[in-house]
């Protein structure tokens, strides 16, 4: 049975956050090729994980048969992030953008889930899994724009997720997110029109390539 680990980030609900939408596009079109598929879902916002402690992390490094009670419990809740991970064929993850960088929730997830000797290190547990990134952002910080020193998801993301896990990474990048909503970006709406219609249908076809390729 094929399985997708959908993960969300944004602050917003439904149809006012742009990463949930595009993220919904991709996981309505893989749930299309895989009926008899499984969906781990966690909305970060609604049911954060707890961000990694001293007992969490020192557990990580630790002989299990050498944990406090205190490791021992916080090391559990790490293996069940980090198991979700690993048992899934693809992954799927809403990133926006809050001041330049991913959300606290988001961190605290990958904070938990990579643990050297595992899945990060020389033999990475998720090594090749495709990672779909949903890297939404209120303004534009492509290459060329005058933001472009400032972008720090893509960057930070592709460190973590490509170099340390090992993962088969992909952005969609949904952007100008802000300009229905702010006055003075009112001229670019064209402009985020065109880049939320790319975002949806480049959701939605690489959720078919990836149903084409398992």
């Amino acid at each position: 049975m094929t399985t997708l680990l959908h993960i969300d980030s944004s602050v917003f609900p439904g149809d006012a956050s742009a990463s949930r939408t595009v993220a919904e596009t991709f996981r309505r079109t893989w749930q299309e090729q895989h009926p008899d598929g499984t969906v781990v879902y966690r909305d970060l916002a609604k049911d954060p994980v707890p961000h990694l402690t001293a007992d969490a992390h020192t557990a990580g490094f630790a002989d299990p048969a050498e944990h406090t009670p205190e490791q021992a419990a916080a090391f559990a809740r790490r293996l069940e992030l980090i198991r979700e991970l690993e048992e899934a064929d693809a992954v799927l993850i809403g990133a926006p953008m809050y001041n330049f960088t991913i959300p606290s929730t988001l961190k605290a997830w990958l904070d938990n889930v990579i643990l050297f000797g595992r899945t990060a290190g020389e033999t990475p547990s998720a090594k090749g899994t495709p990672v779909t990134v949903i890297a939404s952002r209120g303004g534009s910080y492509a290459p060329g724009t005058p933001k472009e020193p400032y972008e720090y998801v893509q960057n930070y993301l592709t460190a973590v997720l490509t170099d340390a896990l090992a993962m088969d990474t992909e952005f969609i990048v949904p952007e100008l997110t802000m300009a229905p909503h702010n006055p003075a970006m009112s001229e670019l709406i064209p402009l985020f029109e065109a880049s939320r219609q790319r975002a949806h249908e480049h959701a939605a076809t690489k959720a078919r390539q990836l149903a084409r390729a398992s």
